[in-house]
């Protein structure tokens, strides 16, 4: 979600828990330019030519990019699967829908609960803007590839083999409605609960939220989303992925999404987590939380593109007017390591509105501050409250940075002992600048892992213990490998370019 707030540049002091201390030092044109992209290695497949026909249930339209293209019905009814087939692929044209919305307690007379499955492999495309996928509350999506064989939603321009490194906006995206609690409501009710529900930003018959916490949305696994993102209305767009009021039963691991024009992932309210992610070229912000959300996610890579003028924040965390309606937004983020590039926003991640916020075992590399943070006087750093739900000031631990401002300036509207709280450090160190050494981009190198690392566990039990900060430990630590895509962006060496689709 785009923002035109001002905000205060603040550079920040890096802690660890031991000897190293560190400090800070688009355009949503989808036409892009010539740029190549990286030079498709030998596992691309070599093209087929297309199927005869579709399968039962889908519309034939015809042959594009030599492939059988095979339109969804725009709206789901019966539990339907996505077959995996030489020379065939699905088209979404206009709005496709998975069922029809059950309510905030399920139990609408007019719901119809579905699923829609697809296969390993699958390529899955939208020709325009205004092509997007809407999982319904009460239905669920079961994309569930594999390391081997991906599932890849993308645009027809794509499938041509006519998008580019700076390709963006040129389908929709995937918008996924549960029945978990959100702190906005349309009407005056409890907040949280089955009677409070939200309408999607732009498209408002399309609701979301519930009392569910343990809501399933269904699984999204080993899947890329390229090209997404569409403005349906002034600053109303549709994300890469959306997750709207989405429950915690609902699994989303090794998601990569690529050159979105707005947020890679967005969520509001709900209780979903994740882990593997791979955030690359995306346009607006690449992680997204407001209205309530409280999850954990684990295993973040985020890359923006070079240049400096694509890409907004890393991580915007916010409930921005109304910051005191519960649930209160809390995210928990670990191992991570982020690669901001741009020179749009204030800093690599803001914090404000009233979130409370929690990241442990990161690396964060930037050109200019790394964190922007409402300051003391705000709701964002007031001290823990029970009743309201509030954590207390945003906490960083193990959080290695490295940033081009340098250390923190004293003018800024947190004070030198606001940052060491936040960080638990003693005021009085020297705080020395911290020097990345990552390598292939975001592996570890020897200062990285020389930093003490945090029990993540700790915070909950969808966390895992690691030994080490950062998404990725060693060159040995390839999880992120072979079922992304690779672009001039990010070359994770998986030899499948973002620029061609599998066949």
């Amino acid at each position: 979600m785009r923002t035109s707030l001002s905000k205060c540049l603040i550079s920040l002091p890096l802690m660890f828990a031991a000897a190293l201390l560190g400090s800070c030092g688009g355009s949503d044109d989808s036409s892009g330019g010539p740029t190549p992209g990286p030079t498709p290695g030998p596992t691309d497949p070599t093209p087929t030519g297309p199927a005869a026909n579709c399968p039962d249930q889908f519309i034939n339209d015809g042959v594009i990019g030599n492939l059988r293209s095979c339109v969804l019905p725009d709206r789901i009814l019966q539990n339907l699967t996505l077959p995996r087939r030489d020379g065939t692929i699905y088209s979404i044209s206009g709005r496709v829908e998975i069922g029809r919305d059950v309510g905030g307690d399920g139990r609408d007379p007019g719901g119809v609960p579905v699923t829609l499955s697809v296969e390993p492999g699958v390529v899955v495309f939208g020709s325009g803007g205004l092509d997007y996928l809407v999982v319904n509350r009460g239905s669920r999506l079961e994309a569930v590839g594999t390391r081997d064989a991906p599932i890849v939603f993308t645009s027809r321009s794509n499938v041509e083999g006519l998008a580019t490194d700076d390709s963006q906006g040129q389908w929709g995206g995937i918008i996924m409605l549960g029945r978990a609690p959100v702190s906005d409501c349309l009407r005056n009710v409890t907040p949280g609960t089955d009677n409070c529900e939200q309408a999607y930003e732009g498209l408002r018959d399309l609701i979301y939220g519930g009392g569910q916490a343990t809501d399933n949305s269904g699984t999204l696994q080993y899947v890329q989303i390229r090209y997404a993102g569409f403005e349906i209305a002034p600053d109303q767009e549709i994300n890469g992925l959306t997750l709207a009021g989405v429950g915690s039963a609902t699994t989303l691991n090794h998601i990569q999404v690529h050159n979105s024009s707005d947020d890679a992932i967005e969520w509001f309210g709900g209780r979903a987590n994740a882990r593997h992610l791979v955030l690359t070229g995306n346009d607006d912000d690449s992680l997204d939380t407001d209205q309530g959300y409280q999850g954990f996610l684990q295993f973040v890579i985020t890359v923006q593109r070079a240049g400096g003028g694509s890409g907004d924040y890393i991580v915007e965390a916010d409930s921005p007017g109304n910051e005191d309606s519960l649930p209160r937004q809390w995210t928990r983020l670990a191992n991570f390591t982020f690669i901001a590039r741009s020179t749009n926003p204030a800093a690599a991640m803001l914090i404000r509105g009233g979130a409370d916020f929690t990241a442990v075992n990161g690396v964060v590399v930037a050109p200019g501050a790394c964190l922007d943070i409402a300051g003391t006087g705000g709701t964002t750093f007031r001290a823990a409250d029970s009743a309201l739900q509030d954590q207390g000031p945003p906490v960083f631990r193990s959080v290695a940075i490295s940033c081009g401002e340098g250390n923190f300036p004293r003018s800024s509207q947190i004070t030198e002992a606001s940052w060491a709280q936040i960080f638990d450090f003693s005021a009085s160190n020297n705080r020395p600048n911290f020097t990345s050494t990552l390598t292939s981009l975001v592996v570890n190198g020897s200062n990285e892992a020389a930093v003490p690392a945090f029990d993540a566990a700790t915070l909950g039990s969808f966390m895992v213990t690691t030994s080490y900060i950062g998404a990725v430990r060693n060159s040995a630590d390839d999880w992120y490998k072979g079922w992304t895509c690779d672009s001039d962006t990010a070359d994770f060496g998986s030899g499948s370019s973002c620029r061609t689709i599998p066949r």
